[in-house]
This record gives structure tokens, sequence and C-alpha cells, in this order.
């Protein structure tokens, strides 16, 4: 509109569509297009961070590439931004994604609620606008398994969101498939909370006391009517429960043993083959 320069990078996540010769003619066209070709798909988050390592401006805005939030309305976040606010995401009042989508976003948000203390009253969805002090600080993080939405909590909470249209989507589909979903959550809880590990604690806690009050009243029972036969049945089903709960848990504290590991290795968040209109004097340091 006139009252901002601008600049626009496009990253470029190991897409085999032409995507990259498509970004590759419009970087020759304008200048101000930045344009970045990762080495293979390494997912949304880490797509960003590349991307953030190259910024420029004092307002950064977060736009996916599927058409559904439309560029032109970029501007109610940016002059809600102006009101003082760190960041300002998009909020809309019917989404139209699919019905697996939509159940993937609810439970992405009670997970970012509950687990990484996301304000309730504000929707935290993918187009969004920050000042440049949190990508600054965003940034720093330098291990495998980014999870943006878990850094940004990290440094501000605040944060408001205003109403933006929600286009359906006119081509291809959603990258987010099943296993990518339960991946995103697994790194949201595991690199940015240590709440799951403590519920477990608390589970393993209060299954121990369950335990030790049944096991009282089994024996006071007998004591009381010998004739009572020891169910099989009932033993069968409380080892087979605990054994479960004992699994599941042994699991998670594998999944955050396995991504220290990983992250104590030093696994690229990204790796970049190729710009447009980039220097490497730009990059963030």
């Amino acid at each position: 509109d006139g009252r901002y320069d601008y600049e626009i990078i496009c990253v470029n996540d190991g897409s085999s569509d032409g995507t990259w010769d498509v970004l590759c003619r419009l970087s020759e066209e304008n200048n101000k297009l930045k344009s970045i070709n990762l080495s293979r798909n390494f997912g949304q988050h880490s797509a960003l961070m590349a991307g953030f390592n190259y910024v420029k401006g004092d307002i950064v805005v977060c736009l996916d590439d599927d058409g559904q939030n439309p560029p032109e309305e970029m501007f109610k976040l940016v002059d809600k931004l102006e009101e003082g606010y760190d960041v300002v995401s998009a909020k809309y009042k019917k989404k139209r994604h699919s019905a697996f989508r939509n159940v993937g976003a609810w439970l992405s948000d009670v997970m970012s609620t509950h687990l990484i203390d996301k304000p309730r009253n504000v929707d935290l969805n993918s187009y969004y606008a920050t000042r440049r002090y949190v990508i600054d600080e965003v940034i720093k993080y330098k291990n495998s398994y980014p999870f943006v939405h878990g850094l940004i909590l990290r440094i501000t909470r605040n944060m408001t969101d205003v109403y933006v249209t929600h286009e359906k989507r006119e081509h291809g589909k959603s990258g987010y498939s099943m296993k990518k979903l339960i991946g995103l959550w697994m790194n949201g809880f595991t690199a940015f909370s240590e709440k799951p590990l403590r519920f477990a604690s608390i589970t393993g806690i209060i299954l121990s006391a369950l335990g030790f009050l049944f096991g009282i009243v089994i024996v006071v029972r007998k004591l009381l009517h010998p004739e009572i036969a020891l169910g099989y049945s009932s033993i069968m089903a409380t080892i087979l429960f605990l054994a479960g709960i004992i699994l599941l848990f042994l699991g998670l504290l594998g999944e955050y043993i396995g991504r220290v590991y990983i992250c104590i290795n030093n696994a690229p968040q990204y790796a970049i083959r190729e710009t447009n209109n980039i220097d490497e004097s730009d990059r963030e340091s």
C-alpha cells in the first residue's frame, strides 16, 4: 500500500513439480523476490527457519503457498501489530480445510494451549505477522526439530489475532499427512515441554497407589472369605493394562532421548542447495 518497502522470501522445500524453475524466473524479473531451494523436504518449520535467517525487514509476515490465505489481507495483521503487539495471527470464521486437517489443527491448538502455554484466547495459525526481534530470537535455536510456534511462545505471549478470509484450496492437496502431523506434535511437546514426562510420573504414582490399595482389598477379602477363588482374568487384565502403560511411557521417554541424541550429533535443520538474489552476507549470524 506504499507505506512499506518490502522483500519476498520464497523457500522451496524439496518440491518436485517445477516450483523452483518458476521461482528462478520470478526472481530474475524482480530482485525483491528472493528464493531458497532446499536440498530435500525438511518440513514446514525447518523451511521457515531457513527463510528467517535471511529476512531484513522490521516486520515479518509468514504465509503458506496454498492460496487459502489472501496475501492482500496481510495489512490487517500489520495494522494490528502497530497497536503494540509482538505477534498477530490470522483467525478464521470458517476454515476451508478438509475434515482431517481441521481435526489436526484442533489437536495442535489443544497441544499448544496445554503443553506450551499458548494464550487460550488466541488462534496461532501459519499466517501471522511478527516483529523482527522475535525472529532474531527464534533463529538462535540451532537444534534439530524446530517448532516455530513453540519458539515464539518462549519469547513472547504479547499476541492477538484478527479475522482473515480463508479461501478454498483451488489446486493440489495439503502436504500434511497423518505421519507428518504426528511428527509435528511430537516436535512440539518433546522439544518445548516437560509436561508429558511429568504426566508420566504422576500416572505412575497414581497407578502404584491404586495397586497398593487393591492389594490390601484382595488380602482382606481373602482373609474374610477364604472360599473366594483368585481371579485369573482380572489378574491378566491388570497385568496387560499396567504393561501397556509402562511401554507407552517408555516409548515417550525414548522419544525424548532419541531427539536429544540427534541434536547432540548436530543434525541440520535444513540444507540449502541454491539461492536467488541472496548474498551470504545477508545471512543472520
